[in-house]
């Protein structure tokens, strides 16, 4: 058996794993590089002769989530390989999608995606499929996009489990160690882990749990009556902290626009079913001409979330003139670093969009495992050959977790054979 890291031991996002045995190939994530700050990506695998002489002789590719660092390149494969991702996940990328199709100029690129997204087959929890000789079983993780997998994958004998992007600290994330004890070690060893760390750059940070910084968004909320919320569209355990933090607020209404609305619709109809936390039904679709949403926001103040564009942009410039900006703030609630002017990561559009405001507040938490997290789920699974560390530029690093010392020792983040296995990682030597 063989395990190919193509990109992911040393950069954040970008990710692609192959797993494969004499007879069938896998990849796990088909992910493009993450944009910099003017918003460019650089990637030489993003056409599609680069993906065609990557995916030959590929049987299956199969996503963990529908963040485009692992799915971005999902429209390049040829439609003789099939795509697998989960069943919410597909409807949310699904309705991504349909929007970026009104973007002028983009209407062939859009067409194919959407074609190639409609083909996806999907995945639910705890189905097992077989692709050859390779059994993939997914289950479910907590991630700042919902319906997020970890895969186990069976192999010549091998067992392999590909944690994708995960943390404990959201809504969900109590789940994460059940699962891994109940579902993945009650059946047998783990021969090798492959686990994200991008959290490894900031070992000692404290990461907040989602119910915490539900509790701080109520304290800014009664401090102001207009709010406004950058934050990620699509995660929906963030979404659900404004959510539910509003509703505590004497019958403020919950506005966006209509695409976060038909997103929140998804959410109600899939996780709201299980949970009221994540039944978004009261949420309102703004328009300039919708005078009885527009006095009623007036009257009772709002929860409006935005995003950093020139329609939000022109929103914002028309309701300026309609409430008191005195008693209106910003929760910027994303990675600090994308507003912070020094830094290589910062994103224009975002330091242009939060300048707006008078008054910012900075609320967040990480969508991934904390080195805590990293460190409970490297001992529980506790692999009997190797750890491979993913999503992170800092791999090496994973041994300052607080691990056993024998797993230390079992780190690979260059080209190895082991145990009958070749874990290859390109442009890394033999250790």
């Amino acid at each position: 058996m063989k395990i190919i890291i193509h990109r992911g031991i040393d950069q954040i996002g970008g990710c692609i794993t192959e797993i494969s045995t004499e007879r069938t190939r896998i990849l796990i994530d088909l992910g493009q590089n993450l944009p910099n700050g003017e918003g460019h990506i650089q990637d030489d695998l993003a056409n599609s002769e680069s993906i065609e002489k990557l995916t030959k002789g590929i049987d299956a590719i199969f996503y963990t989530h529908y963040h485009g660092d692992h799915l971005g390149l999902f429209h390049l494969v040829p439609d003789v390989i099939p795509q697998y991702i989960g069943n919410v996940a597909k409807r949310v990328a699904m309705c991504r999608h349909h929007r970026l199709s009104l973007i002028k100029g983009r209407e062939e690129l859009s067409a194919r995606e959407l074609s190639k997204m409609e083909r996806m087959i999907t995945l639910e929890a705890k189905q097992i499929i077989k692709i050859g000789d390779i059994q993939v079983t997914p289950y479910f993780v907590s991630h700042s996009a919902y319906d997020a997998f970890m895969f186990l994958i069976v192999a010549d004998g091998k067992r392999i489990l590909h944690t994708g992007d995960f943390r404990d600290h959201g809504y969900l994330g109590k789940g994460l160690l059940k699962t891994i004890r109940f579902h993945i070690n009650r059946h047998g060893r783990v021969d090798f882990l492959i686990t994200e760390g991008t959290m490894l750059s900031r070992l000692n940070e404290k990461v907040k749990h989602e119910n915490e910084l539900k509790k701080d968004v109520s304290q800014i909320m009664k401090q102001y009556k207009n709010v406004f919320v950058l934050c990620s569209s699509t995660d929906m355990e963030r979404l659900a902290s404004f959510y539910a933090a509003n509703n505590q607020m004497n019958k403020r209404p919950f506005v966006c626009d209509d695409f976060q609305k038909s997103v929140l619709d998804i959410f109600t109809e899939t996780a709201g079913k299980e949970s009221s936390l994540f039944d978004f039904s009261d949420s309102y679709s703004f328009r300039k001409d919708n005078d009885k949403l527009l006095h009623w926001m007036q009257d009772k103040g709002f929860c409006m979330l935005v995003r950093a564009t020139d329609k939000f942009n022109d929103y914002i410039s028309f309701l300026g003139s309609q409430i008191d900006i005195s008693n209106t703030v910003l929760i910027y609630s994303m990675w600090k670093e994308y507003i912070n002017p020094g830094s290589k990561h910062a994103v224009k559009r975002y330091l242009d969009f939060v300048e707006q405001f008078p008054k910012v507040e900075k609320i967040h938490t990480s969508g991934h495992a904390s080195a805590e997290c990293l460190a409970e789920v490297c001992n529980l699974v506790n692999p009997t050959t190797g750890i491979i560390p993913i999503h992170s530029e800092h791999s090496e690093e994973y041994r300052m977790l607080s691990i056993f010392e024998e797993l230390k020792s079992k780190i690979i983040t260059s080209t190895v054979t082991i145990e009958n296995v070749t874990v290859e990682i390109p442009n890394r030597q033999k250790n």
